[in-house]
């Protein structure tokens, strides 16, 4: 080992058993000079945080030792305000999960919805945005309701959430394709009238692939009345996402949290949101049932979601 410790005269008892702590570190890469408050955070390995991530750009994608993408730099920027370094480990979306929930690694990131479910099992942030119901159409089409929808060729991708929507949508035809480029090579073709797939994904396509002719819509979330006669419509409404942590990351939850509420305040999410092509009004403003979804559950009787200015 090879930091010095500082003198037990200077610390209290507390400060003592943080430094043993940033001292007792998993190997060699560890990083020195970990500040009692950064070790306070309780990751695995003091002054690191193990993140498990899969390749789903633009929202996260691995390159070299960073995650880049709208969750990686949201997580970049809480990262350097906690004086912590990111150590990304590439895995799929069941991988992440698990290895939050079996404490493998501290934290998973990219569009994790929060549920009631996984929250039983792990910790939620905050929302460092919300996910809303985007449309992938051929130019000069406009589709706004679910009513529209009617009749149509629907596509997604296979075990997205709105196979059960688009399933549920009065005699609409299910297209459900391995992946995003399944759907825009059918758009594009004129075989699909819509592709439901999370919004940035269609407006990098939109930039990365001009041919297909294709631009994104939002659809307007059915109302209460419709969710509760069709149940299945919930998935076409906006979902809350989060960072997905640990059950006992009680403190690195907090402060993650804390992050991500200034960066609504400070402008800093909404730039990045709009550095990937998002709309900010669409991202930053919770929809009425998200402070209620959460409220008695792992939050607060009165927490108020956190909201870009009205």
């Amino acid at each position: 080992m090879t930091r010095i410790r500082p003198l037990a005269t200077a610390l209290s008892a507390t400060l003592l058993m943080l430094t043993a702590a940033a001292c007792g570190s998993d190997g060699d890469d560890a990083p020195t000079n970990v500040s009692a408050k950064t070790a306070a955070l309780g990751t695995l390995t003091p002054g690191v945080i193990k993140v498990a991530v899969q390749p789903y750009a633009p929202y996260t994608t691995v390159q070299g030792d960073k995650i880049v993408g709208l969750d990686g730099d949201i997580l970049t920027y809480v990262a350097e305000k906690l004086g912590l370094e990111i150590e990304p480990q590439v895995t799929d979306f069941a991988g992440m999960l698990a290895g939050v929930q079996s404490r493998r690694v501290d934290i998973t990131i990219g569009g994790v919805a929060w549920s009631a479910d996984r929250q039983k099992q792990g910790l939620f942030t905050d929302p460092p945005y919300y996910s809303p119901p985007a449309m992938a159409v051929r130019d000069g089409k406009t589709y706004k309701t679910v009513a529209d929808l009617k009749g149509l060729e629907l596509g997604t991708v296979e075990g997205y959430v709105w196979v059960k929507s688009i399933q549920a949508v009065p005699d609409a035809e299910l297209h459900a394709y391995p992946d995003a480029n399944g759907v825009f090579d059918d758009l594009g073709a004129g075989r699909v009238d819509v592709g439901f797939l999370d919004p940035l994904i269609i407006i990098a396509a939109q930039k990365e692939r001009p041919d297909l002719k294709i631009d994104t819509q939002y659809l307007t979330p059915p109302t209460a009345a419709e969710v509760k006669a069709e149940p299945d419509y919930q998935y076409f409404q906006p979902y809350q996402t989060g960072f997905y942590l640990p059950k006992k990351a009680t403190k690195l939850e907090a402060a993650i949290s804390a992050q991500i509420d200034a960066m609504y305040t400070n402008g800093e999410m909404a730039k990045l949101v709009q550095k990937y092509g998002g709309d900010p009004e669409q991202f930053l403003k919770p929809a009425a049932d998200v402070a209620t979804a959460r409220r008695g559950v792992d939050r607060p009787q009165d927490w108020t979601p956190p909201s870009i200015a009205q």
